[in-house]
């Protein structure tokens, strides 16, 4: 990880501070010495990286490097900082040139010149050489693979639907990584828990998180006089299920709760009168077809070549049976040629970390030390969030780029990188995907508990992270945080106490707020007082994640934070505020000093005023997300922002006042419609060569204006909300299309089946008032998925003729009262999803030829409305 560090501040000192040293003069040549230096170094550090695992002289002087590059970057950051505070002075230069400010400043450069000087002697010393850079995988699809657990589950839903009528808890107890909560879900979605539990099945996670009473606020309702199933996923103490055992009723009407854990006292202490079930280890077999399933790619044999196979056997016998050692051992070996060279290595560096670790925490670390580079900062990266919590793919891609993670590659968007670093982080297994685009495209992912573990401890021991959560931890004699040399900062903790303290923490670049201040009004809030101590502790900060903290009253110094690449506020207006922050206004307005954030990358806010004073300057922005809520008499200026690729929250207004022809990079706009010049906005986005997906919005009781879009060419996605007057030509290469509140009085298949790509078609909302939908033999040739959402009023009729939908996968109902006739003819559809099942329904569900060949899965919505999941085999 160290030459990902290294190789982001060498870009820094070269694009950043050797550019400013327009004002030093005499000291550029000592700065341009540095940069040469610290980029022939980082040549040596891939062989390090191989050896320091082996060697403790070799991890001194890794660790060595790092703390040098660290101070390299402190330099050229707080130059950074200072440069930008003086350039908004009038003499600027002659301050710069003043000998004792140029003397602290060489002085500095010298003492880390001498240090690495020694580094790079010592190197010499370990016979550490330049190996060269790692060739890294191309990204695989991911595989959901489960082996060895249906004896396990067929007990586990015999105790769950017969039985006791009494409450009881069922618990699986198991080591971490031995496959509780997939047991679990297998569960949890098996056909007859399903119809047993049909009134109410909850899943509840991140426990720890919760207070008693928001849990007895959530669920109460929901389980009141019904028989149901609860699953509470990875308890760890007998005093939290102390907590929650209150929270459920007693009914004696055979409702359960599934519980899993790793101490078998909590399971005992939830219910003596049943057995917990013990989690076994996969047997010699199973353990051998989940490694063979998880290391060969695209295996539909679970066989193993022959020329591997001694090898694998003795990799899988370590594993001892324990399926997350086998799917990660599994995630590693896929990344390889598969060459017994190859496999051997690996086997040899496992025998290693086995002498000096257990199990899985030897696999996890090999797996770890077994990624490129360019990997390690971003998987460790993780260990920030709070566990068990889903992120987001794009934030997380977003953060990444701000990190400096993402390297240019050719002409490929970071973005794009960004992406394969995912994939390949989820291909190795040690990331879990847990929701995929209908392209199948991974959306949003989490990691295990253990592999969090071990981000947490590599993190750590590098300075990269650091978690604050514990108030108990800390001296109660004392009012300051302990000093930090850490670069990123996760807070678990009350905001308003957290902010009320000293922090020592010069270094922070990133920081992130996850668990913060409850108002008396159910908000949490931010306000002057409290966020002011964000710029006077950390006033080096790439990254700044205020997303969960409403901001009543934003503080000026914010705009001081010249490194900022990421930032993201939530600002509302509230018709009631708390007591204490009643003298503020309901609008909140952004202070112009935020203009001088001129590094920013990523934006996302949700502001009432003063947005148009502050973007222009943003030069280097990329994504832009705004509110339409918004209340500014200047136009948003936007048309120098030649680097803005996402565009979400513009009114058309603002658009027509910009000469938005340089916006050569934009890829995805979301814009609001109010009485458009129709002609002029059609040609200002047809010049967008890059533009792929284009969201139209109108306001309340306005139209949407119907446009010919035949000359946008470029455009794959399309999102349409509100009232159209017509249908015109669309885009000819649309592959996505949402139509929602459209408001069609006619059949839109007529003009819609002739889009000659379109793979996924959403009708959504009062999209069509109309009662009849035709689709002729030859319409929709390439359409994959459908789906018809809450298509109100009468009764509609979909008539799909023969050779119609000819590819269609997937069909999608959800509350709409609907007649299909055709299905039949559908020979490609696989899966049929339906919520709130009405007669008719039932009727064309039944009629599906070859009924055998399809399994079905039932359940219910939170409103307690049917749902129904039928697959084809």
């Amino acid at each position: 990880m160290e030459r990902a560090v290294i190789s982001f501040v060498v870009n820094r000192i070269g694009d950043q501070l050797i550019e400013e040293a327009i004002f030093l003069k005499e000291v550029r040549p000592r700065i341009e010495r540095l940069h040469r230096d610290l980029r022939a170094i980082n040549c040596f550090l891939e062989a390090a990286d191989a050896k320091q695992e082996e060697d403790p002289r070799v991890r001194n002087w890794v660790s060595d490097i790092r703390d040098v590059a660290y101070d390299a970057e402190d330099v050229v950051d707080m130059f950074i900082l200072k440069a930008e505070a003086l350039r908004r002075k009038i003499f600027v230069k002659r301050i710069f040139q003043k000998p004792v400010y140029l003397h602290n400043l060489g002085k500095k450069i010298d003492e880390i010149q001498t240090n690495l000087h020694d580094i790079s002697r010592r190197r010499e010393i370990l016979g550490i050489k330049n190996i060269g850079n790692l060739r890294r995988t191309t990204p695989r699809a991911e595989k959901h693979v489960i082996v060895g657990l249906n004896e396990e589950a067929n007990k586990l839903v015999e105790q769950l639907t017969t039985g006791d009528p009494r409450r009881r808890v069922v618990s699986i107890v198991g080591m971490g990584g031995i496959g509780k909560t997939t047991l679990a879900k297998k569960v949890y979605n098996h056909s007859r828990v399903v119809d047993h539990f049909q009134s109410c099945r909850v899943w509840v996670y991140q426990i720890e998180k919760l207070q008693e009473n928001e849990l007895e606020d959530l669920l109460h309702e929901r389980l009141e006089e019904k028989r149901f199933l609860v699953v509470l996923d990875d308890i760890w103490k007998s005093d939290d299920w102390k907590c929650l055992a209150r929270v459920f009723p007693e009914e004696s009407n055979g409702s359960r709760l599934l519980l899993t854990t790793r101490n078998k006292d909590v399971a005992l202490q939830a219910d003596a009168r049943s057995v917990p079930h013990d989690m076994q280890l996969l047997s010699e077999e199973e353990g051998w077809k989940l490694f063979c399933r998880t290391a060969i790619p695209d295996n539909v044999t679970d066989g193993c070549p022959p020329e591997l196979k001694e090898f694998g056997e003795k990799m899988v016998k370590k594993c001892a049976g324990l399926p997350l050692a086998i799917v990660v051992l599994g995630g590693l070996l896929s990344s390889k040629k598969q060459l017994p060279t190859m496999w051997e290595e690996v086997l040899n560096k496992l025998r290693v970390h086995f002498a000096a670790r257990n199990g899985v925490d030897a696999i996890l670390s090999l797996s770890y030390i077994d990624l490129p580079h360019n990997l390690k900062s971003c998987f460790l990266y993780l260990g920030l969030f709070p566990e068990d919590q889903v992120i987001s793919k794009r934030t997380l891609l977003l953060l990444w780029m701000a990190e400096g993670f993402i390297p240019q590659q050719d002409e490929q968007r970071l973005e794009d990188t960004a992406e394969d670093y995912l994939n390949e982080l989820i291909n190795r297994n040690l990331v879990q995907a847990v929701a995929v685009s209908v392209n199948e495209r991974v959306t949003e992912c989490r990691i295990h508990d253990l592999v969090r573990d071990l981000c947490i401890k590599k993190a750590k021991e590098q300075n990269f992270v650091e978690i604050q959560k514990d108030i108990v931890s800390l001296p109660s004699t004392t009012s300051s945080f302990p000093f930090t040399k850490s670069r990123r900062l996760g807070i678990y903790l009350d905001l308003e106490w957290y902010a009320s303290r000293e922090h020592s923490t010069p270094y922070i670049r990133s920081l992130f707020f996850f668990v913060l201040q409850r108002s008396p009004h159910g908000r949490y809030y931010g306000i002057l007082s409290w966020l002011n101590f964000i710029y006077k502790y950390f006033k080096l900060l790439r990254v700044l994640d205020l997303g969960n903290v409403k901001i009543y009253e934003p503080p000026n110094s914010f705009g001081k934070l010249v490194h900022l690449r990421y930032l993201r506020l939530t600002a509302h207006r509230y018709s009631n505020c708390p007591p204490r922050l009643g003298s503020l206004q309901n609008c909140v307005n952004f202070p112009t000093s935020l203009d001088e954030l001129r590094s920013l990358q990523t934006l996302d806010i949700c502001i009432s005023k003063g947005i148009p004073t502050m973007i222009e300057k943003m030069k280097n922005l990329r994504h832009l997300f705004l509110s339409y809520d918004r209340e500014d008499d200047k136009p948003l200026r936007i048309d120098n922002l030649r680097n803005l690729q996402t565009l979400s929250g513009i009114w058309f207004s603002d658009w027509q006042q910009n000469d938005t022809s340089d916006l050569t990079s934009l890829r995805k706009l979301k814009i609001k419609m109010d009485d458009a010049i129709v002609a002029e906005f059609s040609n200002s986005i047809a010049k967008l060569e890059n533009l792929r997906f284009l969201y139209l919005k109108a306001s309340h009781f306005s139209t949407v204006p119907s446009f010919d879009m035949s000359s946008l060419l470029h455009l794959s996605k399309l999102h349409m909300e509100r009232s159209i007057g017509q249908l015109h030509e669309f885009p000819p290469n649309l592959t996505q299309l949402t139509l929602e509140d459209t408001e069609l009085d006619y059949d839109p298949m007529v003009i819609l089946e002739k889009l000659p790509k379109l793979l996924i078609l959403r009708l959504r909302m009062w999209s069509y008032r109309g009662w009849e939908m035709q689709v002729s033999a030859d319409g929709f040739p390439q359409l994959k998925i459908f789906q018809l959402s809450d298509l109100y009023g009468p009764t509609k009729l979909l008539i799909i003729e023969k050779g119609g939908m000819s590819n269609l996968t997937q069909l999608q109902i959800f509350r709409s009262v609907l007649d299909i006739y055709g299905l039949g003819e559908l020979l490609h559809l696989r899966r049929i999803d339906v919520i709130d099942l009405s007669p008719h329904s039932h009727r064309w569900i039944s009629s599906l030829p070859c009924s055998s060949e399809w399994q079905d899965i039932r359940s219910k919505t939170e409103e307690g409305k049917d749902i129904w999941h039928l697959y084809r085999q």
